[in-house]
């Protein structure tokens, strides 16, 4: 079966404001149906990129093409605006209307278009129906609630019937649970129509909840492209592996004479410590990243010889569906999160980890 064609092409995106580098030579590809996440702190680059794409930045050089034809191209001089490309965006603030109805909102841009009253009637009903609101249809704006209100916001991108829908950062202002719900609906909903679409956010949970493929980014360039299970169990970097999900920073020299059944050896003040490479070079001086989930502890020493050390319980936090708990190790403290009881702060106690969640970091 031949390899589909990508439906989205950023290709040596830079973005400059005056002489400072917003976005520097950002590449990557969005496959039909879709939906990549661009996830990073704050300042990273990630809306920059959206807007770009949107035609609502103007880029310094690169090249961005949708559905095989440039919309971008600095060595083309091609520049199609933004409202000639076939895309829909979502924004952090919803933009509704307040003085207009569900149904006014969600039309506006069909008139501004001017579709018969049919057409808009037709594509309103739909919209709505997609995103559960046709009951709201005549209610004013004003009287919704936050998720309501990103609902209708939704309905207006979707009405359109675009070929690519463009997300910046749209469940932000909802409640933690409401965020939760919406991001199920929302994945859902774009499963569903199998629509392309590309979406901005800082945060973890939702970047691994609603991705078929994550970009992560930091000061304007990208640190790791891959799917949620590999950006979030194959960290390229101590950047990516502390961003995505809290993990514990091991350092030491590598042992090649312990080097044993495809795993490889760290020795550390607090014990040797087995990982894997997953192909990546392997130098005199190395750093594994352990994710603070994947650690365990006992009171009683494990069997086993691997990557089984003795810690002192330094202190423990009750945190509801999880204990927090950091011990000294060597002369390191290391993070363990679990739901195993707590054990009293001072005592000694076991620590283990699988090998194959030790994970090797590119210098």
């Amino acid at each position: 079966m031949p390899d589909r064609k990508p439906h989205i092409e950023v290709e040596n995106l830079e973005i400059h404001y005056g002489d400072v580098p917003a976005v520097r030579g950002v590449s990557f590809s969005v496959q039909p149906g879709e939906q990549l996440t661009l996830l990073g702190p704050s300042g990273c680059g990630k809306t920059t990129t959206l807007r770009a794409i949107a035609g609502l930045e103007q880029p310094s050089a690169g090249e961005i093409r949708i559905g095989g034809a440039p919309v971008y191209s600095s060595a083309q001089r091609v520049n199609i605006p933004a409202e000639k490309r076939g895309l829909s965006m979502v924004f952090q603030s919803y933009a509704i209307w307040p003085h207009m109805t569900v149904f006014e909102n969600v039309a506006y841009g069909l008139r501004v278009r001017r579709e018969s009253r049919e057409a808009i009637a037709e594509k309103v009903e739909r919209a709505l129906d997609m995103v559960q609101m046709r009951a709201f249809s005549g209610r004013g704006a004003s009287q919704l609630s936050g998720g309501q209100q990103q609902r209708v916001a939704l309905a207006r991108a979707f009405v359109f019937q675009p070929s690519v829908l463009l997300f910046d950062e749209p469940l932000s202002n909802l409640d933690a649970k409401l965020r939760a719900d919406m991001r199920i609906e929302l994945r859902e909903l774009q499963h569903r129509l199998g629509i392309t679409s590309v979406y901005v956010t800082h945060d973890l949970e939702e970047a691994l909840a609603m991705s078929d493929h994550i970009v992560v980014m930091r000061d304007g360039l990208i640190a790791q492209v891959g799917s949620p299970n590999e950006i979030y169990n194959r960290p390229r970097n101590a950047f990516v592996a502390d961003f995505i999900g809290s993990a514990n920073l091991i350092r030491g020299k590598h042992r090649a004479d312990l080097d044993t059944d495809g795993l490889i050896a760290l020795e550390t003040p607090g014990g040797v410590v087995h990982g894997v490479a997953h192909g990546r070079p392997v130098g005199a001086d190395i750093t594994f990243s352990v994710r603070t989930v994947h650690l365990a502890l006992s009171p009683q020493k494990p069997a086993g010889a691997r990557n089984v050390w003795p810690v002192r319980i330094e202190r423990s936090v009750f945190q509801g569906d999880f204990s927090q708990t950091i011990v000294l190790w060597g002369d390191q403290r290391l993070v363990i999160r679990g739901t195993m009881e707590p054990l009293a702060e001072g005592s000694e106690a076991f620590m283990t980890v699988e090998p194959r969640r030790v994970v090797l970091l590119e210098e």
